[in-house]
């Protein structure tokens, strides 16, 4: 059964005067989907962000809720709530205060917001902070705090700007976890914006990867990272291996290394073509079975599994090797790679960068 799109965007153009924030954007968002907007700085994706939001207006294009147009509402309308990236949290009131600020400034009674600030504390796991104050708390804490004000006043879309680069690395992966869970539990529609793949690939249902004002692919983290249909969303989702030359049946022709198999993705365009393959596709093999042969420049331990560079006669970079453990290879060895070739995939050639910092999108 096709799901009914809680929110459509359709042709949505912004520019500042000659700066291309946002080139004919159109996707659907489901209802109570978690939905990732991922890309580079620049991208224009927290330009979209913002006209969700209320805070800009595009040039052309439509965006509905539902049956509404979103557009015609005023922000403090509009079903929606934005968590700053800064959580934006008031020092002075308590945790309780925090939450239950715009429940107040809508006008509620008393006794609905208490009902309605303790149910949400007990949903973040903050219910014995509700006296303390923002300072008293530890960044994981006050993520919470910002996400409790934001959904206790049940909006059907909740817009996250960057939640959590403010985080460090083990509270962060934590608060990836938490913030799935709370989506489930709280049933609205989430909508994130960031540039860690990792963030969007561990959270989100669909995630949208934007570049120069467009939109690339719309896909499912797997699909996403096992079928890119672009060469940027390749480069840009995980790590992989590139061999640019001429398209030809089965694979591409690099110069130097031959012809390179792999299965056709996406639209193809033009006579260059460029072969993905992930590093954890790539094996070690013997000579016989080889694609490639190179010289083994380092290997790095990574707990559970290592990564081989390999430096390859006729590549500009060295062609990554994943695999499980430690590494059975070591320095300046001399070692042979293959790939099946339904893991690699071929796409037309692009001159995007991973960067991707184009200045298309100005600081707002």
């Amino acid at each position: 059964m096709t799901m009914k799109p809680l929110l459509t965007i359709t042709d949505v153009r912004r520019t500042f005067g000659d700066v291309i924030a946002l080139d004919s954007v159109s996707l659907e968002i489901h209802e109570n989907e978690f939905f990732a907007l991922l890309g580079p700085s620049g991208c224009g994706k927290t330009t979209l962000l913002r006209v969700l939001a209320g805070f800009e207006h595009p040039d052309s294009g439509t965006v509905m809720i539902g049956d509404q147009d979103l557009l015609a509402m005023p922000p403090n309308k509009r079903p929606i709530n934005l968590m700053f990236q800064s959580y934006a949290l008031f020092p002075h009131m308590s945790v309780e205060k925090n939450v239950a600020y715009g429940l107040e400034r809508e006008g509620c009674a008393k006794d609905e917001i208490r009902d309605r600030v303790a149910q949400v504390l007990q949903t973040v796991s903050l219910s014995d902070k509700a006296r303390k104050r923002p300072a008293q708390l530890s960044g994981g804490q006050r993520q919470r705090v910002a996400l409790a004000r934001a959904i206790v006043k049940r909006p059907r879309l909740l817009l996250l700007d960057e939640p959590l680069s403010a985080l460090d690395r083990k509270v962060r992966a934590e608060m990836q976890l938490e913030l799935k869970r709370l989506q489930h539990e709280v049933g609205i529609t989430f909508v994130v914006v960031t540039h860690d793949q990792e963030e969007a690939m561990s959270m989100a249902d669909r995630i949208a990867v934007m570049s120069n004002g467009l939109v690339e692919q719309i896909a499912s983290p797997v699909e996403l990272y096992a079928r890119p249909s672009t060469a940027f969303v390749a480069d840009f989702v995980g790590s992989s291996n590139a061999f640019q030359g001429l398209r030809v049946t089965g694979g591409v022709d690099v110069p130097g290394l031959g012809v390179l198999h792999g299965q056709p993705v996406g639209e193809q365009m033009g006579a260059l073509a460029v072969l993905i393959v992930r590093p954890e596709d790539v094996r070690l093999v013997s000579e016989g079975e080889a694609f490639l042969g190179g010289l083994v420049l380092d290997t790095q331990f990574y707990g559970g599994r290592s990564t081989v560079a390999v430096q390859v006669p006729g590549c500009p970079a060295p062609v990554i090797v994943t695999c499980q453990g430690t590494a059975s290879v070591e320095r300046g060895a001399h070692v042979h790679l293959a790939w099946a070739p339904d893991k690699a995939v071929v796409l037309s050639a692009a001159t995007q960068n991973k960067d991707g910092n184009d200045g298309q999108e100005p600081a707002l």
